[in-house]
């Protein structure tokens, strides 16, 4: 959830020392607009070179996630209640990349919002709640893996598609309600209406969030974190214990029982390590935002604003990495991509394709 706490104190410098600057070096976000924020703009130079990368960024997240979307929901093989999970991760990272990098991009690099107040608050809004729709969705992905990995056998009548579906509708309608309820309520700038009065400026887009919802962010964000740690841990020793078992049996005394479940457990098994990949990815992206976020929000706002910016841009990128890992992993997904991208699936019949023959 990247709101803009610490350009509180970034921007309080900048007001500050106007007055040892002479008027003609002074740049602002609407030149001609009483109360207007005051812009640093980069030079050509590294201006061309941060719009490259953030675009980058911004159109991998949005054509990688809508390859997946368009794999998991067009190919019939891949209807199954994990991979529905994979396809509304995927749709939070496609409008993440979509809804928020590009307007990010532009904050970014200008240090200017040119968006408008109203989009500016919104922004925030779907800023957040794709986060926490991705942690959510992260979480329950690991808790299907587990069962999955656990007893492979029973798996297919535990975990549904009812069962995903609201594990998706409870991803989604928590982060958004939360999120919006949050932040067009105003309950985020409680205790800093003075603050935020004296650093509001035509141009500035920034949105205080107080100590008391800080923590909870942190919470929100701590506690699926912890979930999937200890659950993904649990897979790893079960995973062990199996393929240990493995070695043990002898081809010549397994079971034909024993041996097709030793072959979907390993199935399972590697499926579970390439999300939990995924998970991984998403923790050290968003962890440095959130622990800097909790600091900052009780130490007065300390962070460089530069330090912020790639902060932000790290957890950013991550909704640009899930694609790639499901690419570098899955061969069904590689297949999937070629078939997409040349067009092949308008053919008739294209979603009956098995992509598990190469």
């Amino acid at each position: 959830m990247a709101t803009d706490d610490n350009s509180f104190v970034w921007d309080q410098e900048i007001i500050m020392s106007e007055d040892l600057v002479s008027p003609t070096s002074v740049q602002l976000c609407y030149e001609y607009l009483n109360g207007s924020c005051i812009r640093n703009p980069y030079s050509p130079g590294p201006r061309l070179i941060l719009y490259a990368v953030f675009g980058f960024g911004a159109v991998l997240a949005v054509c990688g996630n809508l390859l997946v979307m368009m794999s998991i929901l067009h190919f019939r093989q891949l209807h199954s209640p994990a991979n529905f999970l994979v396809a509304s991760l995927a749709c939070a990272d496609f409008l993440v990349g979509l809804t928020v990098m590009p307007f990010s991009t532009v904050r970014s690099v200008e240090s200017c919002w040119y968006f408008g107040d109203s989009y500016c608050k919104l922004h925030t809004c779907f800023d957040a709640s794709f986060c926490y729709s991705s942690i959510f969705h992260l979480c329950f992905i690991s808790v299907d893996r587990y069962i999955a990995v656990s007893d492979p056998l029973i798996y297919p009548t535990r975990f549904t598609a009812s069962v995903s579906g609201k594990c998706i509708a409870f991803s989604w309608l928590l982060s958004i309600i939360y999120s919006f309820s949050l932040l067009y309520t105003g309950a985020n700038e409680a205790g800093l209406e003075d603050l935020v009065t004296a650093l509001t400026c035509v141009g500035g887009c920034q949105l205080a969030v107080n100590q008391s919802w800080v923590f909870i962010n942190f919470l929100l964000f701590f506690i699926p974190t912890l979930v999937m740690i200890t659950v993904y841990t649990k897979i790893f020793l079960i995973a062990k214990q199996q393929a240990q078992r493995i070695e043990r049996m002898s081809d010549q005394t397994a079971k034909a029982s024993d041996s097709y479940k030793d072959r979907v457990a390993k199935r399972e098994r590697k499926a579970a390590k390439t999300l939990g990949i995924a998970v991984a990815a998403f923790l050290l992206s968003w962890l440095p935002y959130f622990i800097d976020s909790i600091i900052d929000a009780f130490l007065g706002f300390i962070t460089p604003m530069y330090v912020y910016e790639i902060l932000v841009w790290i957890a950013y990128y991550n909704s640009a990495m899930n694609p790639l890992i499901y690419a570098f992993f899955y061969p069904w997904f590689r297949k999937a991509i070629r078939l997409i991208v040349t067009g092949r699936i308008l053919r008739g019949n294209s979603s009956a394709t098995n992509l598990f023959l190469e």
